[in-house]
């Protein structure tokens, strides 16, 4: 499947990687607003069109697929672009600002006949099946704390007084949307949607949260979710039940799974080894649902995308986090 990305961070590359080997895709088009960075990028990874016209680019007749990874805000309107040129759109995560752009572009991809998805790795991996599979080991479960802290060398910048995408309510940032949602899939994937939301941020100048708890209530069961772009954490992720404790080494990748007996205190390695560049297989996934025509799997993996963004858009509303797309 011939593929194009926007976007020239570290996160296009890896993607890239990733596509490539997966092997279902080939990098056909790269775009950037820059002619000069639009061509290192198609040099470096041998793309053989490249693009500083959006517009132009989505109408290419070479191009099937496109993944976008550009600033938060502006995803909404690049997708749209690309859905109507009948493209199948891969968005990086978080996929859009609000519940409303994603109804929309949901509706504009069915008219089209293509699909929409939204980049968010952990969920495809082989150890979150794995860990899904297993869950009834622990039993009844009653509690769970998911942390995703990682301090960001941006959060520097924003200490100088400048104010990077990620912190600014300009480009749809903060540290629930950009980080909490690894977690955030994470539970829902795992859990299903919450029965009510809360969320308690540390809300920097900008008006984001630069870190947060939010917490997930479930018939007998509590997710409590940590995140944070401000400070570090090196603690796992654990999964309460009465008859045991999953231990992850992280929210993404889920690299490793320790089943703790609650009775014996006997460990068992769940996990298996996988890719090193494990955005492999949301490229598998996502190409196998094109390929097939596979609706119900899609289906699946929408209805988490709708369920994750309702949840960082009610857990805004409630501490007047407002996007500049909103205002």
């Amino acid at each position: 499947m011939n593929l194009a990305t926007v976007g020239t961070g570290w996160i296009t590359a890896s993607f890239i990687e990733a596509a490539k080997l997966s092997g279902e895709f080939n990098l056909t088009a790269v775009y950037s607003r820059t002619e000069e960075k639009a061509k290192e990028l198609a040099h470096t990874h041998h793309a053989a069109h490249y693009y500083t016209d959006i517009v132009e680019m989505a109408k290419s007749s070479e191009i099937q697929a496109v993944y976008i990874a550009s600033p938060n805000s502006v995803h909404f309107e690049q997708a749209l672009t690309f859905l109507k040129n009948k493209k199948h759109v891969i968005c990086e995560k978080p996929i859009f600002s609000n519940t409303a752009e994603l109804d929309e572009a949901y509706q504009v991809a069915e008219e089209n006949g293509v699909y929409l998805f939204e980049a968010i790795r952990n969920i495809h991996a082989p150890n979150f099946r794995i860990l899904k599979d297993k869950l009834q080991m622990a039993g009844n479960l009653r509690s769970a704390i998911l942390p995703y802290i990682q301090y960001s060398s941006r959060y520097d910048l924003f200490l100088k007084g400048e104010v990077p995408n990620i912190f600014s309510s300009a480009y749809s940032g903060g540290a629930l949307v950009d980080l909490g949602v690894y977690p955030l899939f994470l539970a829902v994937g795992l859990f299903g949607e919450p029965d009510k939301v809360t969320y308690h941020p540390v809300i920097l100048s900008s008006g984001v949260d630069g870190s947060g708890t939010l917490v997930l209530e479930y018939q007998d069961f509590v997710c409590t979710i940590l995140c944070s772009k401000i400070s570090h954490s090196v603690i796992p992720c654990e999964i309460h039940g009465e008859k045991g404790t999953f231990i992850l080494e992280d929210a993404a990748p889920i690299s490793e799974i320790t089943f703790i007996d609650s009775q014996t205190k006997k460990r068992e390695i769940l996990s298996v080894a996988q890719e090193e560049q494990d955005m492999v297989y949301e490229c598998i996934n996502i190409a196998e649902i094109i390929e097939t025509n596979d609706d119900t799997r899609y289906e699946k993996v929408s209805r988490l995308s709708k369920i994750v963004l309702s949840i960082t858009e009610e857990a805004r509303k409630q501490n007047n986090i407002v996007f500049g797309v909103e205002r």
